[in-house]
């Protein structure tokens, strides 16, 4: 998900003495899958998936980098547990901005370790754990939309409820203190922004790991009420600090960035057409069940999946691939495959029943761990500022909306609403 891959070219070129600030690392063909017009994949990623199944990016150095954009595809090379790895710490295991000890977590491992890690999460996000937070996110949206009305007229509704409701919960889940929101809602965006080429990403990356290897040193001595002391309290000396890390890091990041950007543009979706935001607002809540996850599949906000590299030879969809390729998923341009929903992929439709599951989440052993809670906060959000302001409206034109670009993570800086 991270720009990893750009973070690598970094080290190679920086061996070579060339100022990284004056060049732009990232080739033109490899940034399809990151871009978009609005809240659409830009056509050019149709435009590649229906030329095949496998596509070569072009890297410098020799990189060989394949992209899938088809849904059935996708889920294949999701699915396979033998023939990829996700572990790129022997990368980074020389000078530079990242080094291994700044990746880990579940998604850069592979099984054992993974099987091993996810067990410890597994049973604090079934739907049954995670009921407890429930009344706990509708208090938190009340209190972020008094905070939108008393901020007026124009008053940014991803500030004020979109980032603000998915960090105070992660926060609470892992019993760590919200008092850094602004600090962590920049380091948030710049990890997965890859305008630089990565190298302002890892450093990001870095800062935000410091932070929770702090956090867990500190509870090893007063293990909290949260995430982070309860698994200190079941594992003990048997986690390591590096692991915890990197679990909580996973569940940070993953918990409130992705959220965030839901929320903001999921809101910016329904307010294009009254009648769908007039569904959200007085349907049931089997209606709002299907529209969020129509908004889901419609954004998807995490644009590619986690990178999988090939651990031998072989043929995938016709190409041959050797030992040390990378395959990137494109979660947006799988979403957009009829495959997934039939007639008219591109369209935003609330009442959708699609053929199959999306990938919004991924798929396979690291499909997202905390898709129920990002559902459930979802599910929360929505009726609520819909209910509480029947009247609300964008308070700039569509156009002037300034989106993230070449973000693994979408999303909108800004939305300006009125009400």
């Amino acid at each position: 998900m991270r720009s990893w891959t750009a973070a690598y070219v970094v080290r190679r070129i920086q061996k070579n003495g060339i100022d990284l600030s004056k060049i732009s690392i990232v080739p033109e063909a490899t940034k399809i899958p990151l871009q978009r017009i609005g809240t659409d994949p830009v056509p050019a990623l149709a435009e590649m998936r229906a030329e095949g199944p496998l596509k070569k990016l072009e890297f410098p150095f020799n990189l060989r980098v394949f992209a899938v954009t088809g849904y059935e595809e996708a889920r294949q090379v999701l699915a396979d547990r033998t023939s990829y790895s996700t572990d790129i710490r022997h990368l980074f295991n020389g000078d530079g901005p990242t080094t291994a000890d700044d990746i880990g977590g579940l998604g850069f491992t592979d099984a054992p370790q993974h099987t091993r890690l996810r067990k410890i999460l597994t049973p604090e996000f079934t739907m049954r754990r995670l009921a407890r937070l429930e009344p706990l996110i509708e208090k938190r949206v009340d209190l972020q939309l008094d905070a939108l009305e008393a901020a007026g007229s124009g008053a940014d509704l991803a500030k004020l409820l979109a980032f603000p409701v998915p960090f105070q919960t992660i926060c609470d889940l892992l019993g760590l203190d919200y008092d850094d929101r602004d600090a962590f809602e920049k380091l948030g965006s710049a990890r997965f922004d890859a305008t630089g080429g990565g190298a302002g990403a890892f450093g990001a990356v870095s800062e935000q790991r410091e932070f929770l290897f702090e956090a867990v040193a500190k509870q090893r001595k007063e293990p909290g009420p949260g995430l982070i002391g309860q698994i200190i309290r079941d594992e003990g000396d048997t986690i390591s600090d590096f692991d915890l890390a990197g679990l909580a890091d996973g569940v940070f990041t993953g918990g409130y960035e992705t959220t965030a950007g839901m929320i903001a543009l999921g809101a910016l979706v329904l307010l294009r057409d009254p009648e769908h935001a007039k569904l959200v607002r007085e349907g049931s809540s089997e209606d709002v069940d299907r529209v969020v996850e129509e908004l889901l599949r419609y954004l998807t906000v995490v644009q590619v999946s986690f990178p999988r590299i090939a651990k031998h030879d072989m043929t995938l969809f016709g190409q041959e691939l050797r030992a040390g390729d990378t395959v990137l998923c494109s979660l947006s341009g799988a979403n957009r495959d009829g495959a997934v929903v039939g007639d008219d992929p591109d369209s935003f439709d609330p009442y959708r029943v699609p053929k199959s599951g999306h990938l919004a989440f991924g798929h396979g052993i690291h499909r997202c761990i905390g898709a129920e809670l990002a559902r459930m906060e979802l599910r929360i959000a929505y009726p609520k500022l819909l209910r509480r302001f029947p009247a609300l409206a964008l308070a700039v034109p569509p156009e002037e909306l300034k989106f993230r670009q070449l973000s693994f993570v979408f999303g909108v800086e800004e939305l300006p609403v009125t009400f």
